[in-house]
């Protein structure tokens, strides 16, 4: 059974009320995955957002020439697998656990049910996948700046 703390803990669902949480509880899963197993692979549909519980994982993708770019690696209380969902598209990229991990996911089917029938909890949370994301372009360019500067 998953907890409104383990929820709480989460980056996703910071400004979500313990009733809305609860609502969550329901209809969020809980998965293993051991180090080195793949979350999900380029081109694979989406599965659901996912929520790290505990371990890291990390985002790579292969370039045209074979080499594995890492784009990030994510540690507790972080998610990715949204873009996906919100774009109703297939990974473009790939994420494995880089240690132990346990996930909570947000199924697609989920997500998208939350929109219909969950429309200002559904909102507050896509609100939030904006800020953050929002949030991490600002930081990526700040960082393409300062190599762009550095070169």
């Amino acid at each position: 059974m998953i907890s409104v703390g383990e929820l709480k803990r989460q980056t996703l669902f910071e400004d979500i009320s313990d009733p809305e949480l609860e609502k969550l509880t329901k209809i969020l899963q809980r998965s293993s995955f051991k180090k080195d197993e793949f979350l999900f692979k380029e081109g694979e549909d989406t599965k659901g957002i996912y929520m790290i519980l505990s371990g890291k994982i990390e985002i790579t993708k292969v370039t045209p020439d074979g080499w594995k770019q890492t784009l990030a690696v994510l540690p507790v209380g972080n998610f990715f697998g949204e873009l996906s969902i919100l774009e109703k598209r297939r990974h473009e990229a790939n994420a494995v656990a880089i240690e132990n991990a346990e996930m909570l996911i947000l199924s697609k089917d989920a997500f998208e049910k939350l929109e219909k029938e969950e429309v200002s909890l559904a909102s507050r949370i896509i609100k939030k996948l904006a800020l953050i994301m929002s949030k991490n372009l600002r930081r990526m360019n700040e960082k393409f700046l300062n190599a762009l500067i550095n070169y």
